[in-house]
């Protein structure tokens, strides 16, 4: 026995999905979502890689950036690090 391969678009693929509940969620995760702050106003994260974890609290302020304790200028020595570090400031528009 054969078997018979079909090649579609994405134009074909898109008519398949549509009307199924996943595609139906996919719309509402588009919405943007109020952010979680506590009561002083500060939003936590965690990042966690092998046995490596980050922690991070965001608070609205000056902008200034404080790793244990320390300005970032003083914690991350080199330019491209802290070139790094503020990216995702940037393309956030914060």
């Amino acid at each position: 026995m054969s078997e018979q391969t079909t090649t579609n678009t994405l134009a074909d693929l898109k008519s398949l999905v549509q009307g199924t509940p996943i595609a139906a969620g996919t719309e509402a995760a588009a919405a943007p979502r109020a952010p979680k702050r506590d009561a002083f106003g500060r939003s936590y994260a965690t990042g966690r890689r092998k046995d490596a974890v980050a922690r991070v609290w965001v608070k609205p302020g000056k902008g200034t950036i404080t790793i244990n304790e320390k300005p970032a200028a003083k914690y991350f020595a080199r330019p491209v690090l802290r070139m790094l570090i503020t990216q995702p400031f940037l393309v956030a528009d914060r």
